[in-house]
């Protein structure tokens, strides 16, 4: 489905990133893959190569700008162009989840929302700027649950999704005359990946909860009573970064199996 496409995942060392960029590349793509840190990044890149795919790894933290905008003209002198920037860029949870809102700290609270939106915004607009010559592209990204519901002791985690969807509406807006889709994804929460765990941490000390437990109550608000696999999301990106999802722009897709009805 992305045979020939050229892919920069940012935030390829963690869970998401990895799925999406294996997947990307199991259907065709060049993928280029980028993060905070070589040593994850260049384990998922080995991956793909030993099972036949191509990749490369570069050290790139996706908040500093100078650093983003050579590593991507990297790509372009490399590749030709760029057909899809898909940013899965995180921060831990340790640092911004587990305390009351009536006692956050402003500096904790917004530590989120500005490395989310800022990392986001940046990616997106060094990707526009290549794609708008070529009126052709998708620039894709991933939120949660929490940018549509209430979930308590997120800190400014759920504003910091909300912004990021808001911000996909807005990229679409102004690109998708010039031929560039803005998509996201909205999974539910993957026990595969570290998020989900940094969250159940604080709530297993409120509640006495085990980590059993914790999944069983997540699944237990899905419609088919389970927690999505990183598999599933992936395979929902290929989709979208595909020529096949032509008709898609500006929105979510809502991959909370049922959590959140839309």
């Amino acid at each position: 489905m992305l045979k020939d496409k050229v892919a920069v995942i940012y935030g390829a060392g963690g869970a998401i990133g990895g799925a999406v960029a294996r997947a990307f590349a199991g259907e065709g793509a060049k993928v280029f893959l980028t993060g905070r840190l070589q040593a994850p990044v260049e384990a998922v890149a080995k991956d793909i190569v030993s099972a036949g795919g191509s990749a490369e790894a570069a050290e790139v933290d996706a908040v500093d700008e100078q650093a983003m905008d050579r590593h991507l003209q990297s790509v372009i002198d490399k590749a030709g162009r760029v057909d899809i920037s898909f940013n899965a860029v995180g921060i831990p949870n340790t640092n911004i989840v587990g305390v009351p809102l009536a006692e956050l700290d402003a500096g904790q609270f917004s530590l989120a929302i500005t490395a989310y939106t800022t990392s986001y915004f940046l990616t997106a607009r060094l990707a526009a700027r290549h794609m708008i010559p070529n009126k052709s592209g998708v620039i894709m990204t991933v939120t949660a649950l929490h940018s549509r519901t209430g979930i308590p002791l997120v800190g400014g985690y759920g504003p910091a999704q909300a912004a990021k969807e808001a911000l996909t509406r807005d990229l679409s807006a102004e690109l998708a005359p010039q031929g560039i889709r803005v998509v996201g994804l909205r999974p539910q929460g993957m026990p595969e990946t570290r998020t989900i765990k940094e969250a159940f941490e604080p709530r297993a000390e409120a509640t006495g909860m085990t980590w059993e437990q914790f999944q069983g109550f997540l699944a237990s608000k899905t419609h088919p009573r389970r927690l999505m696999t990183l598999a599933e999301m992936a395979n929902v990106a290929v989709f979208m970064a595909s020529d096949k999802a032509s008709g898609m722009t500006g929105t979510t897709v809502n991959l909370t199996m049922g959590s959140l009805d839309d």
